[in-house]
């Protein structure tokens, strides 16, 4: 990737922060790509695309240390779970020549798995030798007669948010509007009832989470085109210029896919979640104000009412357990402030959450919701987010997967939201879930076995050996 595109893709106007200071992104400084790098964020993003092969072009290692690392999950095809890679050799990394062993590694991967798509990371060893992959995947396009895209996006380029956005941007390019979606069946439709297509932006399925919600799309008469990239498939991507509104779930991801489908397509778009009740509730309302459709209107206030007060049912008595708990939730990005939000649902108390990897946008819900004294932690140090939690007197830790064994030493109770989980929270179901879950880890006695002094005692004086 030339220099000036990489700069370009620094700079996003629909970024608050960008547009206050009127500047772009910074550029990679030693140490940047903590918590994964830019070929690791293009792959996270994309890779949920369930019947594309994935191929990584580098060494071994770049597949076998990272691969399949979120819970997205598919209802059809799995073959994103299979890892694909040239696996260049030390040769190879240092001579060159690794152009062939890709071309032979797409026909491989066509001629065994009939893909609808390859997609092609270029990594850092290419992209240093100056490889020029995209003409290696026009030959194997033309060959093979499937479609196969570079994606440029060697790890010393930036951090994993900076990835995601090239992903996003290649999709933009060869991707999305290179088909119309399939006409709707007239058995799908109803009567005196409007059809809308949307899309969900940034939006992973992770836990399989986003089958919580869809059939309140459904019920809606929302057709949803694609969710960009939880259990999506290829052809679902090309359609996605055709929705008539989108949502993005996690805007440092894909925020520039839902803007450039706005200036490009006039598609309007707004930020939502899916995690809580009331923020399931606002995101539907959300895409009711946006369709300006007053009959879809009225029927979300129906389903909101009906969800509501079933999800008010079943955590009236979960809700009086957790009430005054204290939560200490450090998880980036969108989850900052969503998970926040899905808490004081619940009548907790949260007395601080990590903003490692969060947008200005989301740092301004977090202090809405909290007000302005919120104990935000940039941090991610286990250290000082475990005294964070003994200072506050937490009564439970919601954090990423790396902080489970700290937690457990420490011996406090821990709630695991990272992507890499096989449990979905969003939704109206996964808000009783969340509760649920809460109460398990607050409350399962071994908090209080472990934390008593144990049945023997330490001090008994023992005779001493040389004793006759």
């Amino acid at each position: 990737m030339r220099a000036n595109e990489l700069s370009a893709l620094r700079i996003e106007p629909s970024c608050g922060y960008q547009s206050q200071r009127k500047n772009s992104c910074a550029r990679p400084q030693p140490g940047a790509t903590q918590g994964g790098c830019c070929f690791d964020g293009a792959r996270n993003a994309l890779l949920p695309i369930s019947d594309v092969a994935h191929i990584v072009h580098g060494p071994i290692s770049c597949t076998g240390t990272s691969w399949d690392t979120r819970g997205s999950r598919s209802s059809g095809s799995s073959l994103y779970r299979t890892g694909m890679t040239t696996a260049l050799s030390d040769i190879e990394m240092t001579m060159g020549g690794g152009e062939q062993r890709l071309h032979e590694a797409i026909g491989q991967a066509v001629t065994m798995f009939s893909p609808a798509a390859v997609f092609v990371y270029i990594t850092c060893i290419p992209a240093m030798q100056g490889s020029d992959v995209e003409a290696v995947t026009r030959a194997a396009s033309s060959r093979w007669r499937v479609p196969v895209i570079a994606i440029d996006c060697a790890g010393f380029y930036g951090n994993k948010n900076f990835g995601q956005r090239i992903a996003g941007d290649a999709l933009f390019q060869h991707v999305i509007g290179k088909r119309e979606p399939d006409p709707i069946p007239e058995a799908a439709r109803r009567p005196g009832i409007r059809t809308h297509s949307v899309n969900l932006i940034g939006e992973w399925n992770v836990g399989g989470e986003f089958w919580n919600v869809a059939p309140l799309f459904d019920e809606l008469g929302l057709r949803i085109l694609c969710t960009l990239s939880g259990d999506s498939r290829f052809r679902d991507v090309q359609t996605m210029h055709r929705a008539d509104a989108n949502m993005v779930v996690c805007s440092k991801a894909l925020m520039r896919v839902a803007r450039r489908l706005e200036e490009t397509y006039r598609t309007p778009f707004f930020e939502g979640s899916f995690y809580g009740a009331s923020a399931t509730s606002e995101s539907m309302r959300a895409f009711g104000r946006l369709l300006g459709d007053d009959n879809l209107v009225e029927r979300i206030e129906q389903v909101v009412a009906r969800e509501e007060q079933w999800v008010a049912k079943q955590l009236a008595p979960i809700r009086a357990r957790l009430a005054g708990k204290r939560a200490l939730i450090f998880s980036g990005g969108f989850k900052s402030w969503s998970t926040v939000s899905a808490a004081q649902d619940l009548g907790m108390t949260v007395v601080a959450t990590g903003i490692e990897k969060s947008t200005d946008e989301d740092k301004a819900r977090i202090i809405r919701l909290l007000g302005p004294n919120a104990r935000l932690l940039d941090n991610n140090d286990q250290g000082a987010i475990l005294r964070t939690f003994e200072e506050c007197h937490a009564d439970i830790l919601i954090a990423g997967d790396r902080y489970i064994y700290p937690s457990l030493k420490a011996r406090i109770p821990f709630l695991d939201l990272d992507h890499v989980r096989d449990i979905g929270y969003a939704g109206y179901l996964g808000a009783v879930e969340f509760a649920k879950r809460i109460v398990a880890a607050v409350e399962h006695p071994v908090w209080q076995q472990v934390r008593h002094a144990p049945p023997w005692n330490w001090n008994v004086n023992l005779p001493h050996k040389n004793a006759a």
